[in-house]
């Protein structure tokens, strides 16, 4: 697309939204969906429609007439087309999978009886429109088969991992309990995040981290120098039988948190948050054990557990320091996927709850399958050189 085109595209969008308001929006989507698509074709093709170019690799083949419902009502898009029929456009799938799996969600609590007038409020106000049983049901099978091709793919050689769970309300026997929800994200050599995996289950038990970590090894996972988590006695006890002599790095962001536990005054909870906050910026290991026995002979008298609680769980929020300098920060803490989880919870409070672990897992799934794609085709999180 020429710079002219570009700019008449602008003008031509703006000039619908000056004239019909809100109510152009659904033309507006529809100019800008089509102009993204023939964009990717271009990308595809190597070569924008006629132009002539040694990095030309296929042809145009006309477009495709689809209607495509969405949030705003119904859009009539143009699907470029090529002669090898290999191409489809990322810009009309992306959304759309994590749309689907909501809406199967939510068409499920239907199915199992819930308020039928409030999930199918939800699901017009979210989806823009109803859906059958026969809808939910195609939709379901063929979203299932994608994301479980997605989280059976092999892995390889990954540097870094992290590791983390959150809690999602699912209906299990007659009665609502909380299931946990354990996800993986790794950095690759090139220094690009994606997230490895996502497992479902009814406890964060030792058994389920252990049968997840070790999908992910039987998926080709290795090369790890260094995890990344919180302290949870069933994950630990996991690492420890599936990764023996992997380095295991405590978020310091939970280590501040549950170190407030063991402070005895309110008003001491500040001064301590800032000795553990100064052991963690050390520029080296030496000086961050020089300080922690500082802190833990400081504080020996005043407040005995606190002090016994940081000799012995600080040290294990140290590990950082045998990594080079510029990857201590971004791999000292499982922040990265706490903002995953609040992308999630965003998601998934629309239902509240879900009818099974099956109907949690796929929505989860969808969502993170967007976010790993995204990562892997943006800027690398780390540098590498």
């Amino acid at each position: 697309m020429t710079h002219n085109e570009e700019n008449s595209l602008k003008v031509n969008i703006l000039e619908l939204l000056a004239r019909e308001g809100l109510g152009g929006m659904n033309e507006a989507v529809r100019i800008l969906m089509n102009a993204a698509m023939l964009l990717e074709r271009e990308k595809y093709l190597g070569a924008a429609s006629h132009e002539r170019t040694e990095e030309r690799r296929g042809y145009a083949n006309g477009f495709k007439s689809k209607t495509v419902n969405s949030r705003i009502g119904e859009l009539n898009l143009a699907i470029p087309q090529t002669r090898d029929s290999q191409f489809y456009p990322n810009s009309l799938e992306k959304g759309l999978r994590s749309e689907r799996a909501l809406k199967s969600a939510l068409a499920e609590m239907y199915l199992q009886g819930v308020s039928t007038r409030k999930v199918a409020k939800i699901t017009e106000e979210l989806c823009g429109f109803s859906v059958s049983s026969t809808q939910v049901s195609n939709a379901t099978k063929l979203l299932d088969e994608e994301l479980g091709q997605w989280r059976n793919r092999p892995l390889g050689c990954f540097k870094y991992l992290i590791l983390d769970a959150r809690y999602e309300k699912v209906r299990h026997g007659g009665s609502v309990i909380d299931c946990a929800v354990l996800i993986a994200i790794g950095i690759d050599t090139s220094g690009h995040r994606q997230v490895l995996g996502v497992s479902v289950s009814l406890s964060e038990a030792e058994v389920h981290w252990r049968d997840f970590l070790k999908g992910l090894q039987q998926r080709g996972l290795h090369g790890i120098e260094i995890i990344t988590s919180d302290s949870h006695k069933g994950l630990k006890a996991a690492l420890k039988t599936v990764f023996p002599g992997v380095k295991w790095q405590r978020c310091q962001f939970h280590l501040q948190q549950n170190a407030q536990s063991y402070v005895p005054r309110q008003d001491m909870k500040s001064d301590v948050a800032q000795e553990i906050r100064k052991i963690f910026n050390c520029g080296d290991r030496p000086e961050a054990n020089r300080l922690l026995n500082l802190a833990v002979e400081h504080y020996a008298k005043t407040a005995p557990r606190l002090s016994e609680w940081m000799e012995t769980n600080i040290p294990e929020g140290l590990t950082i320091f045998e990594l080079p300098e510029p990857h201590r920060k971004r791999m000292r803490t499982s922040n990265s996927l706490e903002r995953v989880n609040k992308e999630i919870k965003r998601r998934t409070r629309v239902a509240t709850i879900f009818p099974n672990e099956a109907s949690c897992l796929r929505l989860v799934s969808a969502i993170l399958m967007e976010v790993s794609e995204e990562w892997e085709t943006g800027k690398a999180y780390l540098s590498m050189i």
